[in-house]
């Protein structure tokens, strides 16, 4: 992977300057120590709390650090997980362009959400961090306590049983609401399937996957 050496300017605003830097810290994956600092403005509280400015800085930095992309994904989420009280740690593998991350630590069911739906969400956001900083596009993955393998044989089962089920009453089903990862292994599980075939009906964030049999198939 090739990773952004040139210089690298972030702005941003916080209640204090020291809030403010450590914002930056954290998105560009880097210490403060590496970060040309410029106080735009110092802010203020104002009067009996009316009037106040929030702290303003605008940070460079030319160093190779800038394009660390497990420091700069781990500093991501622990800015997500550490106001929740949760103390986490990652076991991190990065090859063939694919950052996977696993996070560790107690409580972490919360992490996951309905349906893994938070654990998408971290996701998503840590990949838009790690992919601002360099030339190459990075996949990331984050996981924790295996629930994304776990999920996926989960809806591998559900599409193995309910394909049968098809066949068995010659009744179409549609499944509930999925995202379109969930969505893509259902469809995929039962791709080669003789007998039934998948399509998806509906908007998002409602889209449902729906199993029919391939004779009523209209062409």
């Amino acid at each position: 992977m090739t990773s952004k050496q040139s210089e690298r300017s972030l702005e941003k605003s916080a209640k204090t300057l020291e809030e403010a830097v450590n914002l930056c810290v954290q998105e560009l994956g880097v210490s403060k120590e590496e970060l040309d600092i410029q106080v735009i403005d110092e802010g203020s509280r104002g009067f009996l709390g009316l009037g106040g400015r929030d702290a303003v800085v605008r940070v460079t930095t030319t160093s190779p650090a800038a394009g660390n992309t497990q420091k700069i994904a781990t500093n991501f989420i622990d800015g997500i997980v550490k106001p929740m009280g949760l103390n986490v740690s990652y076991e991190v593998k990065n090859e063939d362009n694919t950052l996977s991350i696993n996070m560790v630590g107690d409580d972490m069911g919360i992490l996951i959400g309905r349906r893994g739906e938070t654990l998408d969400a971290i996701q998503y956001l840590t990949s838009l961090a790690v992919n601002r900083v360099t030339n190459d596009y990075t996949k990331v993955i984050v996981d924790t306590e295996n629930y994304k393998s776990k999920r996926q044989d989960t809806l591998r089962k559900l599409a193995k049983r309910i394909a049968s089920q098809v066949i068995r009453t010659r009744s179409e089903v549609t499944l509930e609401p999925m995202n379109p990862n969930e969505r893509r292994i259902i469809h995929s599980t039962l791709q080669s399937n003789r007998l039934v075939y998948t399509y998806s009906t509906g908007e998002e964030p409602n889209r449902k996957v729906v199993i029919s049999l391939k004779e009523f198939k209209k062409d």
